[in-house]
């Protein structure tokens, strides 16, 4: 599959294309033209089967007819005498323009280059939507350019019209090449950019039901009969399938080379593996997002491509597993790192924490890096020897500072990239190994002779769970049902009550004066909840309005018998409130402060029917990753986000409440940001089976109409706006109290994200305080916290500093 150019919708047919012969019943085996590391996950979307690359720069031209006839291998590794059975059709997709290959290389590594390596022929993929009648002298010198490359066909795109496509079929017919399709403009197939290119198939959640329309849309419009045809016509090769057991030896011991994997690591060539194991390892991949600690035994990593600029804040947020990886790089577990796996392994990503093995920084660069290179090692190092040359390619929009450390991982064009020792290769460069198999070899050789294994120690688990609830004291008292507003007495300085202290839009005012002229009528929350639904693009049906988010707690705990339902602690104290209240017995996942109070979703036990998390946590102020919120998620459980500060998180990062999924509902409340404490407005988002059944407990007319007003008020674009500038304004005024914090030398929870902080001054200190003037709340009444604690409401500058300045006080 090649086009004249890029941008032609290339990679979109030639992906729907695998996808609707593989529905059709073939077995189809995809590859993809050059170093791309994201069509190859969209191919094995499609076919069910590993993607494959054929890069002549990469691995040598000798090798593209074996590793496409390896790729094309069912059987892997086919017994000794047997003859493998193969796919029934290899589709290969080209790069650039059919023609266009490596600068200064005469069309070398081009489409054409491979076409003819492996005497595949060509079926060329043309955007029609700018020309007519051109479109046949175009396709007329692209089939005539050449002789050793054979155009068989044409699939028309993005065509304007049938009289269109047909002016154009006329304008092709004389040359005696067949229109096998056409195809129209059709943007929701295209698979979203990023800033190196297309989104990874690994990261996009509706990749699957986009490719199931593309594969329907290819079926209906392109003659896959006549497509396999061609693909028939393709001469046998008489070259043997590349075996990676032929170019490595095993080593003893199994030793387990950890391999990065997950949504922030998809760039790994599946030969990279395939030579691991067929030298004697076993490989294992972990998710640096997700994963708690490396798997057991680990003696080697491999850190492979991809996005962890996009991911930071998940892999930062991943504090344990962070750790163990600095230590096990410190220890000296043989480590390569490519691109993504340098910038892990870095100090810092924009500022965002990273691993810190390496004593660099890394930074976003407006810069696209995109080239092929010839690395020359400079050392012997962990994977090379002095004086040896490795092709590679480099594609990254990232800086590195310092480039290279004492002993560099290459020298390219007299430059010295990456950074190297014994037990460490990293650098920008990325290599296939199949064109350089010498590199597994001496990686396996050294996971073996490693005396450290990285992971045997396991980390102590990040939460701890206990089977029952202590009884609950009711308001009042100093237990779960004490609240900020608790604090509160005349002369004393607010900074426990997380109201803001900004003054109230005009348009709210307004909005509030003119629901007062209709408290004369019962309250309808219909308007209030489509406005809701189009605020986060979810069905009417699956929104609730609610009498602020305490209402939907009690809601939540009265819509099930729960059986073993979960609060994660600390946070909140309402829903454990609410949940016994309701009668039920309820268990407790009790983040710790050495862990950053992160929640490990593991530590939630797999009989729990419900799970209630906050998202920034009242009272730590962390936010969870999605990625381990949805991993809460499973049949048969409910599970209740709260968000009730995610509108002080500029962006609302990490926010569920455009993510339908089962069993998942999010709470949120419009009273903090806006300064509305009075008025208990709030709303559930969510599953919409779930929502129906809180819906059936809910008083009716429970939300009054100056609330159902705010609800309203509050999603619109002006309103919108606002928010985002106050979360912005947050962040600004909680960096001046997190700062004054620690020049007092007063630890804060954290990164913290939301309108208040957590910090450890010490026993006592609340009390002292109060005693100063200043109210805090007290955090001896949230489970896992005691009297050393307090939480601290962000507030403007010239208040955090009257604090700031008593507190010092107290200190002298």
């Amino acid at each position: 599959m090649a086009a004249p150019a890029s941008g032609h919708g290339k990679t979109t047919v030639a992906t729907g294309l695998m996808a609707a012969l593989a529905a059709a019943g073939h077995v189809v085996s995809g590859h993809k033209v050059g170093p791309d590391y994201i069509d190859p996950g969209y191919h094995s979307l499609a076919t069910g089967r590993p993607g494959r690359n054929l890069d002549p720069h990469l691995v040598g031209e000798e090798r593209l007819a074996p590793l496409l006839k390896h790729g094309a291998r069912l059987d892997r590794r086919p017994r000794p005498g047997a003859t493998a059975a193969m796919a029934d059709v290899a589709v290969i997709e080209g790069v650039m323009g059919l023609y266009d290959g490596q600068i200064g290389g005469d069309g070398f590594a081009s489409t054409a280059h491979v076409a003819a390596a492996t005497r595949s022929p060509v079926v060329l993929v043309v955007d029609i939507s700018s020309a007519s009648r051109t479109i046949g002298a175009l396709v007329h010198g692209i089939a005539s350019f050449d002789p050793a490359v054979r155009i068989a066909g044409v699939i028309l795109n993005k065509s304007g019209s049938p009289r269109h496509a047909d002016e154009v079929r006329r304008s092709i017919e004389p040359l005696g090449l067949p229109v096998l399709g056409v195809l129209s403009r059709d943007d929701g197939i295209v698979a979203p950019s990023r800033h190196l290119g297309l989104v990874p198939a690994q990261e996009r959640d509706e990749a699957a039901q986009a490719l199931d329309r593309l594969a329907a849309q290819v079926a209906d419009r392109i003659d896959l009969d006549t497509v396999v045809e061609i693909a028939r016509s393709a001469p046998d090769l008489d070259t043997p399938a590349w075996d990676p057991a032929d170019h490595v030896t095993p080593v003893e011991g199994a030793p387990v080379v950890a391999v990065a994997g997950g949504r922030a690591f998809t760039f790994t060539y599946a030969e990279t593996t395939e030579l691991l194991e067929a030298a004697g390892c076993r490989v294992e991949v972990f998710d640096p997002l997700t994963a708690t600690e490396l798997p057991a035994g680990t003696r080697a990593l491999y850190l492979g491509g991809g996005f962890p600029e996009v991911h930071a804040a998940g892999l930062t947020g991943n504090t344990a597993l962070r750790e163990q990886l600095r230590q096990a790089v410190a220890d000296g577990v043989p480590t390569v790192a490519e691109c993504a796996g340098l910038l892990y392994l870095c100090r810092s990503v924009d500022d965002v924490p990273m691993i810190g093995a390496l004593d660099a920084e890394a930074v976003m660069s407006p810069r696209l890096t995109l080239a092929y290179r010839t690395g020359i090692a400079g050392h012997d190092t962990l994977l090379t020897r002095a004086g040896e040359r490795v092709t590679a390619h480099e594609f990254h929009r990232t800086h590195v500072e310092p480039v290279h450390g004492e002993v560099p991982a290459w020298i390219d064009r007299g430059s010295s990239i990456g950074f190297a020792s014994p037990t460490l290769h990293a650098s920008y460069l990325h290599t296939h190994w199949a064109g350089a198999p010498r590199l597994a070899q001496r990686l396996a050789d050294a996971a073996a002779a490693s005396p450290v294994a990285a992971g045997a120690a396991r980390v102590a688990s990040t939460a701890v769970v206990t089977e029952h609830t202590p009884p609950v004291e009711r308001p009042g008292g100093p237990g779960l049902g004490w609240h900020g507003d608790a604090e509160l007495d005349d002369g004393l300085v607010d900074l426990a009550v997380n109201v803001t202290d900004e003054p109230q839009p005009a348009w709210l005012t307004h909005a509030l004066t003119d629901a007062m002229a209709r408290v004369g009528g019962y309250p309808d929350p219909r308007a209030a909840e489509k406005a809701v639904a189009r605020r986060h693009g979810r069905s009417p049906a699956e929104v609730l309005a609610t009498s602020g988010a305490a209402e939907a707690f009690t809601l939540v705990a009265r819509a099930r018998p729960w059986r073993h339902p979960v609060v994660v602690h600390p946070q909140f104290t309402e829903p454990e409130v609410a949940l016994a209240a309701a009668g039920h017995a309820v268990h407790r996942v009790v983040t710790r402060p050495e862990d950053g109070f992160r929640l490990d979703p593991e530590a939630v036990p797999g009989e729990a029917d419900l799970v209630v998390v906050g998202n920034p946590t009242n009272p730590t102020s962390v936010l969870h990753p999605v990625t381990d919120l949805r991993r809460l998620l499973r049949p048969g459980r409910v599970v209740v986000v709260d968000e009730a500060f995610m509108d002080a998180v500029p962006g609302e990062r990490a926010s569920l409440t455009g993510v339908p999924m089962p069993g998942l509902v999010v709470l949120r409340s419009l009273t903090k940001l806006w300064g509305l404490p009075g008025i208990r407005a709030g709303y559930v988002v969510g599953d919409g089976e779930v929502v129906a059944e809180l819906r059936r407990q809910q008083p009716p007319w429970s939300v009054s109409t100056p609330a159902l007003a705010v609800l309203v008020a509050t999603t619109s674009d002006e309103a919108v706006a606002e928010a985002e500038r106050r979360a912005r304004l947050v962040t600004t005024q909680r960096a001046i109290l997190v700062d004054g914090l620690a020049e007092l030398g007063v630890p804060v929870a954290g990164p913290a994200t939301a309108s208040f902080v957590l910090a450890r001054p010490g026993e006592g200190t609340h009390a002292r305080l109060r005693a100063a003037g200043f109210a805090v709340r007290r955090a001896d009444t949230f489970p896992g916290l005691d009297d050393s604690w307090v939480r601290i409401a962000v507030r403007r500058p010239t208040t955090t500093r009257s604090l700031l300045a008593a507190w010092r006080g107290m200190l002298r």
